[in-house]
């Protein structure tokens, strides 16, 4: 039955990817088409066609391999400067020079007179913004609707003010989770007759709404003397403890320790529908995160290519879609989780895979959609600046120039695309 339930979540999340892909490429196409942009081409995946059907001028279809797609807007690089689009140009001598002319060449191969209105170089520069950031853009929504799904709809593990555990003995963090010794001190909670199911009510005559207030009224307690009232079975009862003073990990920077008041209960915890605004925290950690392995994925390649020769495998290092369909297969298996918990898993892998892909698509390097931003708006500022110093109009940016960045940085994606595959079936990341 694992087996059955684990290739179910492999075929969801590659579904998921593939639709992602997809809505991606449509974020593209829409308004390039709604701003009258030639659009010969929409395909998801790469490598041989398996279908694809056209309409109007613009073939739909699916590829044999589903790791990106591609939409074909005319005229994405403007022709050599006083060239006519029409013309094929002379063999160049250079081989950056050369292949900058031959695509070019290819660029324009099939555009007639009637076309050339329509060449996405010539739209004004905001048309082009709105087309190339319109990709990431719809990634971002995607990820935005999907944790709004999975914290909004099913909810999140929030902590009750319902004890779940009492611990035995007083130890600090660096001691947290051996065993208890005869001479360690009785923990405060365990001293005062605490149990699980306890629903905790007030502490020091405060009203306890919730687990977060409790801990922080017990973490200023210090030594100090604690009068904690609380339900057990229906009955309002109250006990007066002493809580300890332990060394536990500081709330703001876990990296640190501070010395707080202890007194060794655990709660309980529960799903609970969250509003907007949590959504919104969710997302802003997911930014901090994403950018930092963003920033940080050169180094943590190179973890991954010893992983890939029989190193060891980091948990959190980056994976390849390979990896990440393994990934919703344990998800969806692991810890013998709900139905629920099944749809919540998944939808969270893919609200931080659209999250990712959005925000690497913005990194304004070719063949990036963010290159193509960066071209729009230097075009945004140099033609009103060339206009204010009285000098001739620059004309459009020439992307075609940055080709060669173009060929080295795909270059090198499809290098690390093929290191984390061999690495994430070779030596995958693995939750258990």
């Amino acid at each position: 039955m694992n087996a059955l339930i684990y290739t179910l979540g492999v075929v969801v999340f590659v579904f998921g990817v593939v639709l992602s892909i997809a809505l991606h490429e449509l974020g593209h196409m829409y308004p390039a088409k709604k701003f009258g942009i030639k659009v010969t081409q929409f395909f998801v995946g790469f490598g041989n066609t398996v279908w694809s059907t056209k309409r109007g001028e613009t073939e739909y279809g699916f590829k044999s391999i589903p790791l990106g797609g591609y939409v074909k807007l005319v005229g994405m690089l403007p022709p050599a400067k006083d060239a006519d689009p029409h013309e094929v140009r002379e063999t160049n001598t250079g081989l950056f020079t050369q292949l900058v002319s031959d695509a070019r060449n290819a660029e324009y191969e099939h555009v007639d007179d009637k076309d050339l209105d329509r060449l996405f170089y010539r739209k004004p520069w905001w048309q082009k913004l709105i087309v190339m950031a319109g990709g990431p853009t719809v990634n971002i929504i995607i990820a935005v609707f999907l944790f709004s799904v999975v914290f909004m709809g099913f909810g999140a593990l929030k902590p009750t003010t319902t004890v779940a555990s009492v611990s035995d003995c007083a130890i600090s963090a660096a001691e947290k989770g051996r065993a208890c010794k005869a001479d360690d001190p009785v923990a405060p909670a365990r001293q005062a007759g605490l149990k699980p199911g306890d629903r905790i009510d007030s502490f020091n005559g405060t009203k306890i709404e919730e687990w977060d207030q409790l801990t922080a009224l017990i973490r200023a307690n210090g030594n100090n003397e604690a009068t904690i009232e609380y339900e057990r079975d229906g009955a309002a009862k109250s006990v007066t403890v002493d809580t300890s003073v332990l060394a536990r990990l500081d709330v703001d920077d876990p990296t640190k320790t501070v010395n707080v008041g202890f007194l060794g209960v655990g709660p309980t915890e529960s799903m609970q529908r969250q509003g907007p605004v949590y959504v919104a925290q969710v997302m802003g950690d997911y930014v901090g995160e994403t950018a930092s392995a963003i920033v940080h994925l050169p180094e943590r390649m190179v973890s991954v290519v010893k992983a890939a020769f029989g190193g060891e495998r980091e948990a959190n290092g980056p994976i390849s879609v390979v990896g990440a369909s393994r990934v919703a297969g344990e998800l969806v298996t692991v810890d013998d989780p709900t139905w629920a918990e099944r749809a919540q898993r998944v939808l969270v892998l893919l609200a931080g895979l659209n999250l990712f892909l959005a925000m690497f698509n913005f990194i304004p390097l070719l063949p990036l959609d963010g290159g193509h931003i960066a071209g729009a708006l230097w075009e945004a500022i140099r033609r009103p600046i060339a206009k204010l110093r009285g000098r001739p109009d620059p004309g459009y940016v020439d992307v075609a120039k940055m080709l060669p960045v173009a060929y080295g940085v795909g270059a090198l994606l499809m290098l690390m695309s093929v290191i984390l595959i061999y690495a994430d079936i070779v030596n995958p990341v693995k939750l258990s």
